[in-house]
């Protein structure tokens, strides 16, 4: 959903981490699943879209 969300918006991860002050790898690794990201970074990701946390972030239980 963040990679659509950014695409939308026409950003490419470097503009965005650029945005929400974190480093390119760190969008990379949220797009694909290989990082969950803090609680407060979530946050400042969902204010960014303007968007609800649920709806940017879906929690799977029991999937890694």
């Amino acid at each position: 959903m963040l990679e659509h969300l950014r695409k939308e918006r026409g950003l490419n991860q470097e503009e965005l981490a650029k945005a929400i002050r974190v480093s390119r790898q760190t969008i990379s690794s949220i797009e694909n699943g290989k990082y969950n990201p803090s609680l407060d970074l979530a946050f400042i990701i969902s204010d960014f879209f303007e968007k609800p946390i649920e709806e940017i972030f879906i929690h799977e239980r029991g999937k890694e």
